[in-house]
């Protein structure tokens, strides 16, 4: 994103309907400016979480149009041939980015790892590294699959760069394929539609759903788009939930966020979000990780959300996120939830005092894909309302603030 245009004070009184498609990038390619200015909800952040239900059911009708899952010649069904190619010959297949993309290129790993399973694929499947590592120790063959919402993230690209270099097929999920990163990529996924706000919402779903796609592929069948639709809308009943979880952990001087197996990424991604939406400062720590030496640096004025929506191990991920909330509980900590609603119903509800959020149990979707999708949007609405209650706003990720947007000029400079 540039940081050096900042768009003028705005109403936006006129906004288009949540059904309505979002715009792609305009031509010539250029990359966004700071989000118009609202007064106060709804923030752009606001209505790009309201379209996502709609922009998936895009995005997977458009990559199937164009051969994406069981079709020929499309970009979603020459990646998977590229992921099966990789697997075949025992080469490595690496997902990266930077941020939210960063997040999303997580949840490809866990998608993909599932599919590859499924497909009866040699290897242990594909691995993350983070894009500023990638460029300096790229890999050497193989396929990297670069996952860049606007395509023009500076370190994404040179992992792009570097990996080509050595030899590697390169893949990008991106907005668009006019895009900088797109130059540097064999393949390119473009989901077409551009997030409104810098506190990305759909920048994080539209690589969970591209990478759906590509699982198709690999197994040759096609997911039922009327189903992950349908699993989005259910998210978006649950605002009056993260509008009481975000009651009771606003306050909070710090957060910590755990979580296990597929709900890792989607962990990483709300401790991002509330970092960039409501400017709490907030750290990530994987289930058994959060048990081992960091209980110490809490207290009563320290909040927890557990996310725990992954069907897989679901046994012994509730048995130890039991013994993790008592321990919360033994400290004061103020735990709040993200969990379906089959782990909700194995955890008391004196465990999670500050609330929780119940996401709907997906049989007829992959694991991994029902619980990255089912749990974006309460992630998202939890950020959302924690912002509210804090009065920050989100969209501008606090370059508003000439402090924070020197910081960003440095940071790219």
């Amino acid at each position: 994103m540039s940081n050096d245009r900042r768009s003028d004070e705005a109403d936006d009184s006129e906004r288009r309907g949540a059904a309505d498609p979002l715009p792609g990038p305009p031509q010539p390619w250029a990359a966004t400016s700071m989000p118009s200015r609202r007064s106060g909800p709804p923030f752009h952040m606001t209505d790009m979480i309201a379209a996502e239900p709609h922009v998936a059911r895009r995005i997977l009708d458009r990559l199937a149009e164009s051969g994406g899952s069981g079709g020929s010649g499309g970009s979603a069904t020459r990646l998977a041939a590229s992921v099966r190619d990789t697997a075949t010959r025992a080469k490595p297949i690496v997902v990266t980015g930077c941020g939210t993309s960063e997040h999303g290129a997580l949840g490809i790993v866990e998608i993909l790892r599932d599919a590859m399973r499924t497909a009866g694929l040699p290897g242990p499947g594909p691995m993350n590294a983070q894009a500023f590592e990638a460029a300096l120790e790229p890999q050497e063959g193989g396929l990297l699959i670069a996952v860049s919402h606007e395509g023009a993230t500076g370190a994404t690209n040179r992992a792009m760069a570097a990996a080509r270099d050595a030899g590697a097929t390169v893949a990008l999920v991106t907005v668009s394929d006019r895009s900088p990163g797109a130059r540097s990529a064999d393949i390119v996924l473009a989901t077409g539609e551009l997030d409104a706000s810098w506190c990305h919402t759909v920048g994080y779903l539209s690589p969970l759903i591209a990478a759906t796609t590509v699982a198709d592929a690999l197994n040759d069948r096609a997911s039922d788009p009327a189903a992950i639709e349908a699993l989005l809308a259910d998210g978006l009943t649950s605002a009056d939930e993260a509008t009481a979880v975000a009651s009771a952990l606003a306050g909070t001087a710090r957060l910590l966020v755990t979580a296990s197996g597929a709900d890792r990424p989607a962990g990483r991604e709300l401790t991002l979000k509330i970092e960039e939406a409501a400017w709490i400062p907030t750290a990530y720590r994987d289930l058994e990780t959060l048990l081992h030496g960091h209980l110490p640096a809490t207290d009563g004025s320290t909040g927890l959300v557990l996310i725990l929506t992954d069907r897989a191990a679901r046994t012994a991920r509730v048995a130890r996120a039991r013994q993790a909330l008592a321990a919360a509980d033994a400290i004061g900590i103020r735990a709040a939830a993200i969990v379906s609603a089959e782990v909700s119903a194995d955890l008391p509800i004196a465990a999670t005092p500050a609330g929780r959020i119940v996401v709907a149990e997906a049989p007829t979707i992959p694991a991994s894909v029902a619980a990255l999708l089912g749990s974006a949007i309460p992630l998202q609405l939890l950020t959302e309302r924690i912002a509210r209650v804090r009065g920050t706003d989100p969209d501008p990720i606090r370059r508003d603030d000439p402090r924070y947007l020197a910081a960003a000029d440095a940071a790219e400079g």
